[in-house]
């Protein structure tokens, strides 16, 4: 029979490693995207990346039920936070001091590679057919797009966003911010408390 002890040690700390490694400065906004399986793989990449929050702007679609088997239990450690509107959204990341960078397919903005993820970010993502709405894009500090030679020039908005989150993550890694805890001792403690009743 499995030591029981060992086994709960052992989930310890993965706890505390993974939320060392946590990214309270980086975060993600989804405005109305209604495939629960592009939903489900955004919240894997927020997970596997560390960002530990995405923000949830549903004003025209319904927020699709999530199950824990397509998002493999990812949405369980990811903190949500729900807004009625863009809007109320982006005053709340702007009290934050957080730079607003909004996903596009326009190639006349900047592209993804010429932005700086090093300082607080919230990368926006919009509808898989309508894209972000005008106040999304309108409200941002930045509009980005991902360059793209093929025939087909979009891509998924779950692929999309991997791509996005993972070139934050390779910048942030340059700079060390996975080395060492952006949260105090205090915040950390607590979240380490909170994840082991999960």
């Amino acid at each position: 029979m499995p030591n029981l002890n060992f086994r709960t040690e052992k989930r310890v700390e993965k706890i505390k490693w993974v939320l060392s490694k946590r990214q309270p400065f980086l975060s993600v906004v989804i405005e109305n995207i209604h495939d629960p399986h592009n939903v489900s793989a955004i919240f894997r990449t927020c997970d596997a990346a560390g960002i530990p929050k995405v923000s949830l702007v549903y004003n025209i679609e319904k927020f699709p039920k999530i199950g824990k088997k397509s998002s493999a239990s990812a949405y369980k450690w990811i903190e949500r936070e729900k807004f009625k509107s863009i809007e109320e959204c982006y005053t709340q990341l702007k009290k934050e001091k957080s730079k607003i960078y909004a996903s596009s397919l326009n190639s006349d903005f900047k592209s993804l590679y010429e932005l700086d993820f090093t300082k607080k970010t919230a990368i926006v993502f919009g509808n898989e057919h309508r894209g972000l709405s005008k106040d999304a894009e309108e409200g941002a500090d930045e509009k980005f797009f991902i360059p793209m030679y093929g025939m087909v020039q979009s891509l998924n908005v779950s692929v999309s966003a991997a791509i996005s989150i993972y070139e934050a993550l390779r910048q942030r890694s340059l700079k060390g911010l996975y080395d060492k805890s952006e949260l105090s001792q205090k915040e950390l403690q607590k979240l380490i408390d909170a994840w082991i009743k999960k």
